[in-house]
C-alpha cells in the first residue's frame, strides 16, 4: 500500500511540475533546442532523488524547491555548452564572389605573363619561388653566379609587372 502511495505521489509530482519545468527550460534555451526534453526529464529525476534522499526538508514550498533545481540545472547546461563553444574553432567566412573573381583574373594574368617569358627566366622564377630554393641553390643548379640569379629574378619580375601594367 505504501509503494502505491509513493507511486501516486511521484505521478502527481510529474503531472503537476513537468509543464512548468518544460516551460522554463524552453524559455531559457529556446524552443528549437533538441536537448529540452532530456533536460526536463533529468530535472524531474533530480527532484525525485532529492526528495527521496531527504534533501527537501519542507522549509520552503515544493514549487520553490523545484524552481531552484530547475534554475540551477539550466545554468549548468548553459555553462557546459558555452565552455564547449568557447574552444570550438570559428567557421571560415563565406568567400566573397567578387574577391574570387578578382583572384582568378589576377592568376590568369600572371599565368599569361609567365608564359610569354623566355624559358630561362621562367626556370629561375620556378626554382626560386615555387621550389623555394635559395639564390645560391638556384645558381648551382643553373651553373651561373648568385648575382646573375638576382638579376634574372628581378628582370623577370619587372617584365611581368610591365606585362600586367601594375
Amino acid at each position: 500500500m505504501k509503494t502505491n502511495k509513493k507511486e501516486k505521489d511521484v505521478q502527481e509530482l510529474t503531472v503537476r511540475y513537468r509543464p512548468i519545468i518544460t516551460f522554463r527550460v524552453r524559455k531559457a534555451l529556446g524552443a528549437q533546442n533538441t536537448d529540452c526534453d532530456d533536460l526536463v526529464s533529468e530535472i524531474l529525476s533530480q527532484v525525485l532523488e532529492k526528495i527521496k534522499s531527504g534533501e527537501f526538508r519542507g522549509e520552503s514550498s515544493l514549487g520553490t524547491f523545484v524552481y531552484t533545481i530547475t534554475s540551477r540545472r539550466i545554468i549548468d547546461y548553459i555553462r557546459e555548452k558555452t565552455k564547449v563553444m568557447k574552444y570550438a574553432p570559428e567557421p571560415a567566412p563565406y568567400p566573397d564572389p567578387q574577391e574570387i573573381l578578382e583572384t582568378r583574373e589576377m592568376s590568369e594574368k600572371v599565368q599569361s605573363a609567365l608564359s610569354r617569358l623566355k624559358p630561362r627566366y621562367r626556370e629561375v622564377l620556378y626554382l626560386y619561388y615555387y621550389q623555394e630554393l635559395s639564390r645560391e641553390e638556384v645558381a648551382q643548379r643553373q651553373n651561373i653566379s648568385v648575382r646573375k640569379v638576382s638579376e634574372l629574378v628581378n628582370y623577370a619580375l619587372k617584365l611581368i609587372r610591365k606585362e600586367m601594367k601594375i
